[in-house]
């Protein structure tokens, strides 16, 4: 008598493994701004590499710590998705990629010169650990994304020949949109965060308060990137706010990942306006 066994599915590849444990997605389209960013401010084709593999790496590790961190929640509520929690992905293996990954990230800060430096370090990945090691599971789980988002701008005005911080408009529109991104991804993990007793500003506001809140701040960035700089906006920046009052809506009606990858891409086209204006 012979059984058929189903034969056994393949796991996902390492490299791919170690993508989804660093949050491939929003680490890769905040390197997408970055360089956006890094265009705008006419940086040297090296400084714009350099600055945007500083926060490239910087996010790899904000990814894995906190993964890492979580390890044990996620086995708690059963994270399919999560290639640590799975045992897809040796533990070891994240480590040294952490170790790797925050040896690049301060190499290259310090080549963007120490001011990009010290608000990279500090103010951008630091804020990232900061948020994994305990604020996520506050009602203060907001600042870190104040931080990040907010300086992301002032790493790259501040990687440049000329060092300055960028505009009061800019820093505001990315904490905007920080805050939207932190409301809006947290939306999924409500229920199993709060069996892990994790209970950050989105679990005190409630997903719909959540939501409404996130639908406001993302298209006020949107407007800041508009408006801010000097000068006239030309029709085509307004036409612009077509697609993201569409994306808006997106974050009110979506549910799952949908509304995230909304604020994300709101983003990206913000800072393609700033770009092209």
């Amino acid at each position: 008598m012979t059984t058929d066994a189903a034969p056994a599915r393949p796991g996902p590849s390492p490299v791919l493994a170690l993508l989804a444990a660093a949050h491939g997605g929003p680490a890769l389209a905040v390197t997408a701004v970055t360089a956006l960013l890094a265009v705008r401010a006419d940086l040297q084709p090296l400084d714009a590499v350099v600055v945007t593999g500083a926060v490239f790496t910087g996010q790899l590790t904000i990814g894995w710590g906190n993964d890492l961190r979580d390890l044990s929640r996620d086995r708690v509520v059963g994270r399919t998705d999560k290639p640590l929690a799975t045992g897809a992905l040796p533990v070891g293996w994240v480590v040294r990629a952490v170790v790797t990954a925050a040896l690049a990230c301060l190499v290259l800060s310090m080549l963007c010169g120490w001011r990009s430096a010290l608000v990279n370090v500090v103010l951008g990945t630091g804020a990232g650990h900061v948020y994994n090691l305990g604020l996520k599971a506050t009602s203060w789980s907001w600042v870190p994304y104040v931080s990040g988002f907010g300086t992301l701008p002032s790493i790259v005005t501040l990687a440049g020949p000329t060092p300055v911080w960028a505009p009061l408009w800019m820093i505001g529109a990315g904490a905007a949109l920080g805050v939207g991104a932190h409301l809006l991804n947290a939306l999924p993990d409500l229920a199993d965060d709060a069996r892990t007793g994790v209970r950050s500003l989105p679990h005190r506001l409630g997903g719909r308060r959540s939501r409404v809140l996130a639908a406001v701040l993302l298209p006020a960035a949107s407007l800041l990137a508009v408006l801010g700089p000097a000068g006239t906006p030309s029709w085509w920046a307004g036409v612009s706010l077509a697609p993201v009052a569409v994306l808006a809506v997106f974050t009110l009606v979506a549910r799952g990942r949908t509304p995230f990858r909304a604020a994300l891409a709101i983003a990206l086209l913000d800072v393609v306006l700033l770009v092209a204006g």
